[in-house]
Order: structure tokens, then sequence, then C-alpha cells
């Protein structure tokens, strides 16, 4: 009787982080809505990373693929969320080659296809969770490729907050729902996606804080 309560609320709470993850991830999904209207209404992406939506695609499809039952029963909260965030980077995708320039339209272009072409490949469940493991940690990971930018200008202009806490809450989410489920190829790299969403809060933290004391005293000359 007993095991069979502490059975039902260690599945309670398993599924409770699950569609916790699955919320985080569906805001990660909007949080780059801003941007994009930004570069929609601009006519250009600025300086903004599209790395981020190439690493978040190819997770997503990875992630979908690793999900499904036939690979891994058990786990379908994985799957769901991931076929949803899959359309929304290639949205995102879409538009940001829309209005990129030539070079950055040409080097999206080419990752794009050579992810459709590498996922043609035949798979099993290690390869697959192999697969996972590598692409959530780059994409985790990616935001970071800005940060030359951010230290440069002492402005976090283009590493957006919602996207850092977004990623943050959904790595940590599906953190706790990888332990629950004893999946390693979901907690290692949501754990570590955690690691960097905090390191991510982090430094915005403190190029805020150092923009706003720019703001408040500005250097005067002679």
């Amino acid at each position: 009787m007993h095991s069979t309560v502490v059975s039902s609320v260690y599945a309670v709470c398993s599924d409770a982080a699950g569609f916790a993850g699955n919320i985080f991830a569906f805001v990660l999904f909007l949080s780059p809505i801003p941007t994009f209207r930004r570069i929609i209404r601009n006519g250009s992406t600025e300086q903004f990373s599209g790395m981020f939506h190439i690493y978040a695609f190819l997770n997503c499809l990875i992630c979908l693929w690793y999900g499904m039952p036939l690979v891994s029963p058990g786990i379908i909260l994985v799957a769901t969320v991931n076929s949803i965030g899959a359309i929304f980077q290639l949205i995102y995708i879409t538009i940001f080659v829309v209005y990129a320039e030539k070079p950055m339209k040409l080097k999206m272009l080419g990752f794009l296809i050579s992810i459709l072409a590498f996922l043609d490949a035949p798979s099993r469940q290690l390869f697959v969770g192999c697969l996972s493991v590598a692409s959530l940690i780059s994409m985790f990971a990616s935001p970071l490729l800005i940060i030359n930018l951010v230290m440069k200008t002492r402005s976090v202009e283009y590493m957006p907050f919602s996207l850092s806490l977004a990623t943050f809450l959904m790595g940590l989410a599906f953190f706790v729902y990888g332990m629950l489920k004893h999946d390693a190829f979901i907690y290692v790299p949501n754990g570590i996606g955690t690691g960097l969403g905090t390191l991510q809060l982090a430094l915005y933290a403190y190029f805020s804080d150092a923009s706003r004391e720019e703001l408040k005293h500005p250097l005067i000359g002679p």
C-alpha cells in the first residue's frame, strides 16, 4: 500500500515537472517575438545573432525524435513540446534569413540545409540520445556567443532578458523531469543548461547595473 502511494506521488511529481518544462519551453519559444518584431520593423537583423535559433531548431528536431514512443517510451512530453518548438524556430530562422545581410543569409541557409540532411541518417536510442545531449548544450550555450559584443559595448541590448530567463526556467524544469525519469539524456544537458542560464542571467544583471551606473554618472571630459 505504502509503495503504491509513493509510486503515485512520484508519478505525479514527474508529470508535474514535465508539464512545467512544457510551459517554460513554450514561454522560451515566444520570448524572441519582440526581437523579431524589431527586425521586421527595421528591415534588418542588426547585430542580433541567429545561431541560437539554428541550434534550437536542431535541438527540437533531435529531442522530438528522442521523445517518440518508438525510441524512448514514457517521455512523450519531450516529444510534444519539441514538435511545437521546431515550428517556432523554423519561422524565426525564415524571418532572420529574409532580413539578414547576404553573408549571414548564406551562412544560416548552409546550417539549415546541413541540419536537414544530417537528420536523414538512421539511428538508435543511444545515438539519438547523444545527439540530444550535444544539441541541448549547444542551444543553451548559444546566447553566450554574443557575450563579446555585450562586454565590448557594456550593453545587454542584443541579449534579451526574456530569452535568458525562459532558457533557465526550462532547463531547470526538464532537469527535474529527467532526474525523476532517471534519464541521463534529459537531466545531464538540462542541468548544464540551468548552469549556463544562471550565467546568462548573472551577466545580464551585471551589465544592466553597469549600464545604469554609466547613465547616472556620465564621464565628463576636461
